[in-house]
């Protein structure tokens, strides 16, 4: 039974490169956005096989191999070359959504382990000074029961930490099956429909040769303007992944552009303030104040029935950096959400998870008639600053 595995994998690594060939061949002969449509879905059916980018990256080079016969690959500049690199870099695009899906869940699961060893450390520890306690006071029964109880209590603390690793390990994977339903749900419903009624008017300009040439003209303005919609629903769905400005930039550009963008989409009124020192936070924090700035905005959208945000970041006593988010939509009970289990996103005991990872706190208040304020502290030190 175990040597089938390995056929499995085989005849889907088979069943793959024949397919690549096909489309890459057809991609050198006469470049589209159909065969770039092909690209795209090679490399989702290696991610659903269970290839790795390896594996992707070698069908691509026997390919090209074989390819090279009819296609020139020599000169460096050349068409073909160009074209090639394009087809394998957009077959790459779904094993690498994957991969950072992936390495997301990893850094949270490996951030709970790592609560988890020294938790144990310090039940082990505990346990070492109840030993010590009964050996040097059994006669003194009031002593032994109080140890007793702080044991009791510090093994308790233990299960609870183990119940919610577990929990974050159920949302984490429930919150990356939602968010491939939604890009797929968006894809299928902007981009794929869009390339429909590019289809749609390309094939009318091909049947139309007899019609006007200010008809023709207004047929081809439609269609870039279908084409440009496309590419910037192509865009948006880069940026909620993760703004390139928020690497290139820093927080203060990353968090106004999106908030920007928010604002226009969902007809909001946002005001954005910030302290400039932030960016002298190491890249993880300012990732972890991005996201919660993020999912703060992303929940007042969905929920809070609001008209004006407030986002506010600045230093605060004792070396520590505030993020505040405040809207003037409805409230909620904070402590019955926050004992809830979210289904299918992880909320915001994602945003509190990753503030704790870096060792910040943070703090929800909301009240009736005024909204919603989401408060994230985390420390801000020398060694945080950029040499």
């Amino acid at each position: 039974m175990p040597s089938t595995v390995p056929n499995a994998q085989k005849d889907i690594r088979h069943s793959l490169a024949l397919r690549y060939h096909k489309a890459l061949k057809a991609q050198l002969a006469q470049a589209g956005a159909e065969s770039m449509r092909k690209a795209t879905e090679l490399g989702r059916s290696a991610q659903l096989g269970g290839l790795a980018t390896l594996d992707l990256a070698i069908i691509h080079e026997q390919a090209v191999l074989a390819l090279a016969r009819r296609f020139d690959f020599t000169t460096r500049n050349n068409a073909a070359l160009r074209d090639a690199g394009r087809f394998f870099t957009r077959a790459l695009v779904p094993l690498h959504r994957e991969q950072n899906a992936n390495r997301e869940a990893s850094r949270t699961l490996i951030a709970g382990n790592r609560a988890l060893r020294q938790q144990a450390v310090a039940l082990a520890r505990a346990n070492r000074r109840l030993e010590r306690e009964i050996a040097r006071r059994k006669a003194s029964m009031g002593l032994i029961h109080e140890t007793k109880e702080r044991y009791r209590l510090l093994f308790l603390k233990s299960q609870i930490m183990e119940k919610k690793l577990r929990s974050l390990t159920h949302q984490i994977i429930s919150a990356q099956e939602e968010e491939r339903r939604e890009i797929s749900r968006e894809l299928h419903d902007d981009v794929v429909q869009t390339l429909v009624g590019i289809n749609v008017e390309l094939s009318a300009l091909g049947k139309g040769a007899s019609v006007g040439l200010r008809a023709l003209k207004s047929k081809i303005a439609s269609t870039q303007r279908l084409v440009t919609n496309s590419v910037n629903a192509v865009h948006r769905f880069a940026r909620e992944l993760r703004p390139a400005v928020l690497d290139a930039l820093g927080l203060i550009p990353a968090l106004n552009a999106y908030s920007k963008n928010l604002a226009v989409r969902k007809n909001l009124k946002i005001r954005f303030s910030a302290y400039a020192g932030v960016e002298a936070l190491d890249s993880a924090k300012r990732t972890v104040l991005f996201r919660v700035a993020q999912e703060a905005l992303t929940n007042v959208a969905r929920h809070a029935h609001a008209t004006q945000v407030v986002i506010k970041i600045r230093a605060i006593k004792g070396g520590a950096i505030r993020l505040e988010v405040a809207d003037n939509g409805k409230s909620f009970a904070v402590e019955k959400v926050q004992i809830a289990r979210t289904r299918g996103r992880l909320g915001l005991l994602g945003m509190r998870e990753r503030v704790e990872m870096v060792g910040g706190r943070l703090t929800l208040l909301s009240i009736k008639g005024k909204g919603t304020t989401v408060r994230a502290e985390i420390p801000f030190t020398p060694t945080d600053k950029i040499p």
